[in-house]
């Protein structure tokens, strides 16, 4: 056995090259959001055009994901699938599920558990409503984080210059006829989700889904993720939604407290 290099774990004195690279970049995603080619490079000691290739054979199983702009790569959705997966006891899926089934019997609706992924969310739990017409689980998909009012909640966490980063000044997906576009207006849109506490989104995301959406803080006061209730419009008014908001409120508080520390 050989050191790994800063001595904190041995590692096998005959390694096969490519995947014991592959390995070290997954591992890089555990300390950092992105992900750059030539920090790659730099921390695999291998030329560029190799870690390029090395991160596109991760993409290509959906281990990591391209942003368009930035050309940083981020965790892909096979990547949090696995750890979702994997991380059982007191994980934020175990600990959130009870109380998203609770919110479902008090709200009679639909709902969802997201964490951020760069510009989009990823839905990491769904319950869904026993009525006929209701929105369906959305386990394991993702959504833009801008039109959506889970991807509000966590866009409003992050400071100016990492939304900036993230997100163009103009150009925003346009899912339906009402999602916002320009970065200046959910900026804007942003600052009324940080004094307000919670987050809408009306016919945005999908033309037939109104949902409202509160945060689920760790115990450091840190945004976790987002939790939402998603419902057909006409069973869901945007007159109702602070409303709404107190009752998702709670059930974050109960979901935070029992989080890890």
């Amino acid at each position: 056995m050989t050191s790994d290099g800063d001595g904190s774990r041995p590692v096998p004195s005959y390694p096969i090259g490519s995947v014991d690279n592959a390995l070290r970049l997954l591992e890089m995603f555990q300390k950092q959001r992105y992900v750059r080619v030539a920090e790659a490079s730099r921390h695999l000691g291998v030329a560029r055009s190799t870690a390029h290739r090395l991160l596109q054979v991760l993409q290509s199983h959906g281990f990591v994901e391209q942003e368009p702009d930035s050309r940083a790569y981020t965790a892909g959705p096979a990547l949090i699938r696995m750890a979702v997966s994997v991380v059982r006891g007191l994980d934020l899926r175990t600990v959130a599920r009870p109380v998203m089934a609770d919110l479902v019997e008090q709200l009679g609706e639909t709902v969802h558990l997201s964490v951020l992924r760069g510009t989009e969310i990823f839905f990491v739990e769904s319950i869904e409503t026993s009525k006929a017409l209701r929105v369906g689980a959305r386990t394991g998909i993702t959504r833009p984080a801008h039109a959506t009012a889970a991807g509000r909640v966590l866009l409003a966490e992050l400071d100016h210059d990492e939304l900036h980063r993230l997100l163009p000044a103009s150009g925003l997906t346009r899912l339906t006829s009402r999602t916002l576009t320009s970065r200046a207006e959910l900026e804007a849109l942003l600052a009324t989700v940080r004094q307000q506490g919670f987050a809408t989104s009306f016919g945005e995301s999908e033309e037939e889904v109104a949902s409202v959406a509160v945060p689920v803080r760790d115990s450091h006061g840190r945004v976790a993720a987002a939790l939402a209730v998603a419902a057909p419009p006409s069973r869901l008014l945007e007159d109702e939604a602070a409303t709404v908001a107190v009752t998702l409120t709670g059930g974050a508080e109960r979901i935070s407290s029992s989080l890890p520390g």
